[in-house]
C-alpha cells in the first residue's frame, strides 16, 4: 500500500457554493481523496460575499480562512512539507499566491485550472490576474477541466510540464434520484453569465412561450432585473447544494448551458453536467465538441440548437426522457463520480513525485475523457 498524501489546495472556495461551481467541485473532489486514507488542508481568502452565503463547514479536511496573502505565512510549515500544492484558478491574487508557492513548497507546485477556457482566452490578452504565462512553467503539474487541443497548447505555447485532464465530477452518494412530484417539465440552474443568456433565452425562455401550458424554472443568483419572464418561469434566487439532487428530482427535464469560451474549447464538462445526470434527470444540452466522448447523444443525453427541437423533446412520451435519464446516470456511475477524479488526482501526483522535473508521457493521443 502507498503511503498517504499531504496536500495543501488553495482554492476560490470551498465553504460556499454562492456564484461559482468551484465549492461544489473541490467538495466532491477532495472529499473522496481523503476517504481514500489522504490529508487535505484547504485555504481560502475570506471574501465577503461568500461569507453572506456560506452552506458548508467542511468537516472532511482541515480548513481555515484567511484575509491577505501574507496571511499565509501562518501555514508556511504544512506548505513545505506538503508532497503536493495545489493553487486554483480564480485565487485571489492568485499570480502573487502562485509566486510565494513556488517558491518555498517542498513537494510539487500543481496548479488546478476549473476555468481553462476563460484562463487562456485572458492569458492571451494579458489580463488573467490570478494566473501569468511566467508562471506555468514552474507549476510540475497543470490541470485542467479541459481536455483535448488546450492540453497541447498549454504545453507547447505556454511551457507547462504536464498538462492534464482533471474534470469535474460528482458525489454519487449525495446526487442521486430522489422521490419528487415533477414540479418543472423544464429547468436551469447556473449563476447568471452574460454569454450564456442568448442561448438561455433560445431553448427554454422562448421555449416556454410557446408553451405557456408548461412549467419551467431557471435558478441561480445575479440574474439583472431586465430580464423579462415569461409567466411559465418561476425564477429561484439561489439552490444550495444540499437540494440540489431535490431540485434535479423534480425536473422533467434539465438544461445544460455553455459559456462561449468553454464551446470554442471543447471538451469542457460543466459539474452542472455531471449532477444532473447523478440524479437521473435527463439534459437537454447545447452543443460543443467532445461533449460526444462524454455521453452519446440521444441515448444518454438529449441536444437541442433551437425552441423547436426542445418542445418535441417535452412532448415526446414520457418514456424517452425516464429512458435517457436512466441511460445517463449509469455513464456517470461508471465513469465519472468522485472516486473517479480522486483516483486520477492521486495518479497524477504520484507519478509526477516519483519522476521529479521529468515531463509527463504527452497526453496528445489519449482521448480527453480517458479519466478511468
Amino acid at each position: 500500500m502507498s503511503a498517504p498524501l499531504k496536500i495543501v489546495v488553495l482554492g476560490l472556495s470551498l465553504s460556499s457554493s454562492w456564484g461559482n461551481g468551484h465549492a461544489t467541485t473541490y467538495r466532491a473532489l477532495l472529499s473522496a481523496f481523503v476517504a481514500r486514507g489522504h490529508d487535505v488542508l484547504f485555504l481560502e481568502r475570506d471574501r465577503p460575499w461568500y461569507a453572506a452565503h456560506r452552506d458548508l463547514d467542511p468537516t472532511f479536511c482541515r480548513f481555515a480562512l484567511y484575509q491577505q496573502v501574507a496571511d499565509l505565512e501562518a501555514w508556511r510549515a504544512d506548505i513545505v512539507a506538503a508532497d503536493a500544492v495545489i493553487v486554483g484558478s480564480f485565487v485571489p491574487d492568485g499570480i502573487a499566491v502562485g509566486r510565494w508557492v513556488q517558491e518555498i513548497a517542498g513537494g510539487l507546485a500543481v496548479f488546478y485550472d476549473i476555468d481553462t477556457p476563460v484562463t487562456l482566452a485572458r492569458l492571451e490578452d494579458g489580463d488573467a490576474e490570478y494566473l501569468s504565462p511566467d508562471l506555468i512553467p514552474g507549476y510540475e503539474l497543470y490541470l485542467s477541466f479541459t481536455g483535448g487541443p488546450a492540453l497541447r497548447r498549454l504545453e507547447q505555447v505556454y511551457g507547462s510540464p504536464a498538462a492534464r485532464p482533471l474534470f469535474c465530477s460528482v458525489d454519487a452518494e449525495t446526487y442521486r434520484p430522489l422521490d419528487r412530484p415533477k414540479r418543472w417539465d423544464l429547468s436551469y440552474l447556473g449563476t447568471y453569465s452574460e454569454d450564456r443568456q442568448p442561448t438561455l433565452e433560445t431553448l427554454l425562455l422562448e421555449t416556454a412561450r410557446q408553451a405557456p401550458h408548461l412549467r419551467f424554472c431557471v435558478a441561480g443568483p445575479q440574474y439583472p432585473d431586465s430580464i423579462a419572464w415569461p409567466a411559465n418561469v418561476e425564477r429561484l434566487d439561489h439552490v444550495p447544494p444540499a437540494e440540489h439532487p431535490a431540485f434535479y428530482s423534480a425536473s422533467r427535464f434539465t438544461l445544460n448551458v455553455t459559456r462561449a469560451d468553454m464551446i470554442a474549447a471543447g471538451h469542457s464538462p460543466s459539474v452542472r453536467l455531471f449532477e444532473a445526470a447523478a440524479c437521473g434527470t435527463p439534459i437537454i444540452s447545447d452543443v460543443w465538441p467532445g461533449l460526444d466522448e462524454l455521453f452519446i447523444p440521444g441515448e444518454e443525453i438529449a441536444l437541442a440548437t433551437d425552441a423547436q427541437a426542445v418542445l418535441d423533446l417535452l412532448n415526446a412520451p414520457p418514456e424517452v426522457g425516464e429512458r435517457i435519464g436512466t441511460a445517463g446516470r449509469a455513464r456517470i456511475l461508471g465513469q465519472h463520480t468522485a472516486r473517479h477524479r480522486a483516483l486520477k488526482l492521486e495518479s497524477y501526483l504520484r507519478q509526477a513525485l516519483a519522476t521529479s522535473a521529468v515531463p509527463l508521457s504527452a497526453p496528445s493521443e489519449v482521448s480527453a475523457y480517458a479519466e478511468i
